[in-house]
C-alpha cells in the first residue's frame, strides 16, 4: 500500500504535537518518541504574530542550537525568516521554558557546528544532501538565568 500525504495537515499535526509536548512536561509519543523536542516560539515577520513550532533539540559545545534543515526542502523554514526579522524567541525545552537571541552561524562557525549537528544526528546530513541551499544552524543564547544559574558570588537563582 502506497502512503499518500495528500490530506495532510501539517499544522493541525504540529498543534496537537506541541499540546502533547505541554501537557507531558516536554515528552511526546509516536514518530518522536525517543527524540529530544524543543518548541521555538517566534515573531511573525509579516503579520508580528506569536508562531509556536515543534524542532529537534540539541546542544553542541553546551550551546542550544537549531537547525532550518526543512527536511531538505528548497526553502528555509518560516520560523528562520522569523528569527532574521526579530532574534528574540522564547524556547521550551522539557519545562524549562526561557527567553533567548537566535544567533546564526556563519562560515567555519556555521561548518563546525554543522557537522557537530551531523555527528548527534545523522538525518541532517540527509536533509543537506536533498536541497541546494546551506542549512543554517542557529545558536540560542539565553536571556535569563537558568534554574541552575549564578547571579554574583554566592546567589543562587532558583526556577
Amino acid at each position: 500500500m502506497t502512503e499518500t500525504y495528500e490530506n495532510f495537515d501539517v499544522n493541525e499535526f504540529q498543534r496537537r504535537l506541541i499540546e502533547e509536548f505541554r501537557e507531558n512536561g516536554g515528552r511526546v509519543g509516536g514518530m518522536f518518541q525517543d527524540a529530544r523536542l524543543a518548541l521555538l516560539t517566534t515573531t511573525g515577520a509579516r503579520t508580528g504574530l506569536e508562531r509556536t513550532v515543534p524542532l529537534a533539540y540539541l546542544e553542541v559545545d553546551g550551546k542550544p542550537v537549531m537547525v532550518a534543515s526543512a527536511m531538505g526542502g528548497p526553502k528555509n523554514p518560516g520560523w528562520f525568516h522569523n528569527i532574521r526579522r526579530d532574534p528574540v524567541v522564547t524556547v521550551e525545552v522539557g519545562t524549562d521554558r526561557y527567553r533567548a537571541t537566535a544567533v546564526l552561524a556563519e562560515g567555519e562557525e556555521l561548518d563546525r557546528l554543522f557537522a557537530k549537528v551531523v555527528e548527534q544526528q545523522p538525518a541532517f546530513a540527509d536533509y543537506q544532501a536533498r536541497t541546494t541551499r546551506r542549512i543554517p544552524v542557529v545558536v540560542l543564547h539565553r536571556l535569563e538565568p537558568g534554574p541552575d544559574a549564578q547571579r554574583g558570588p554566592g546567589v543562587t537563582v532558583s526556577g
